[in-house]
């Protein structure tokens, strides 16, 4: 039951322990991780395509992401309005550079093109001969070897960590927001709770968490996990500024894993310089918990 677990937290684990010092390997492993998330999103596009009868299909991805969805979204944001009751307003940072909302989501889009582009690719290869299952495993094991090492050279030192109260709760409050969410979508839909929990567990992780259910439950389930954190990170972006000052702890926690990277500008010009740590560590946890806790709900499922 657990070999699925160990080869995908295998390569994890061991990027981990592996130390960077060179600025310019950092930003090598930095681009190749962006390239690799591409070329695995184009393998689950002709995964889909192999799925017989996708057009049949196509109805119940969309209902697992929309359900899934908004579970999640209500019981993040209420847990995380929960955590802001004890907390003031904070001040916008004047004078920063304007961030392009429509540059972040075009990233997005790039990201459903490319899984069209395989699926139309798709449409004319021969499963018999092209071993997408492999070729995915392969480059999926790649992928969370380079995670690996990236989350060991972000910067963040434990001490730094654990001294952040603010972020760890939200960090927290995230996690167990997004099960009892997951919980709920999964009874809605009559569906394993533990596949529930999985899907809830990608907190935001679009990419890797799309992959890891599709690797375990099928392309359809991955395509729907991948919507569905797709979805939620889209909608942060949208939402940040206006929650900021009223609900800070539901501006960075909403956006799950992406706090550390790729909300994180949209965060930094909404709550100033002041929100970025909070919102590393928050996104940092996130991220080391997401791979973990998604893996270990899928190795009581039986897909």
């Amino acid at each position: 039951m657990y070999s699925g677990m160990l080869i995908v937290l295998l390569p994890l684990a061991l990027g981990y322990c592996i130390p960077c010092r060179s600025q310019s390997l950092v930003h090598f492993i930095n681009v190749a991780v962006a390239r690799m998330v591409y070329l695995i999103l184009f393998l689950m596009g002709i995964s889909l395509a192999f799925v017989d009868n996708l057009s049949t299909h196509l109805g119940t991805i969309f209902t697992l992401c929309g359900v899934f969805l908004a579970c999640i979204t209500v019981c993040n944001l209420a847990g995380l309005w929960l955590l802001d009751l004890r907390r003031g307003r904070v001040e916008g940072e004047r004078g920063a550079p304007v961030i392009s909302k429509w540059a972040l989501l075009l990233d997005s889009v790039k990201l459903c093109l490319v899984i069209l582009g395989g699926l139309a690719l798709g449409q004319f290869l021969d499963p018999e001969w092209f071993a997408v299952d492999t070729l995915s495993e392969w480059a999926l094991m790649l992928l969370l070897l380079l995670i690996g090492i990236q989350l060991r050279n972000s910067g963040m030192k434990l001490r730094q960590i654990l001294l952040n109260r603010w972020g760890l709760a939200i960090a927290l409050m995230v996690v167990v927001s997004s099960w009892l969410g997951g919980l709920a979508g999964a009874w809605l839909l009559d569906l394993p709770l533990t596949q529930g929990l999985a899907f809830a567990s990608g907190n935001g992780w679009y990419s890797l968490s799309g992959i890891l259910i599709g690797d375990r439950l099928g392309p359809v389930m991955g395509s729907a996990a991948f919507l569905n954190d797709l979805a939620r990170e889209l909608i942060a972006i949208l939402i940040i500024p206006a929650l900021m000052r009223r609900h800070p702890s539901c501006a960075i926690g909403y956006g799950g894993a992406t706090s550390m990277d790729f909300t994180l500008p949209v965060l930094q010009r909404s709550g100033g310089v002041a929100i970025v740590p909070v919102a590393i560590v928050s996104g940092f946890v996130l991220s080391l918990a997401g791979p973990v806790l998604i893996l270990s709900f899928l190795s009581f499922t039986t897909g």
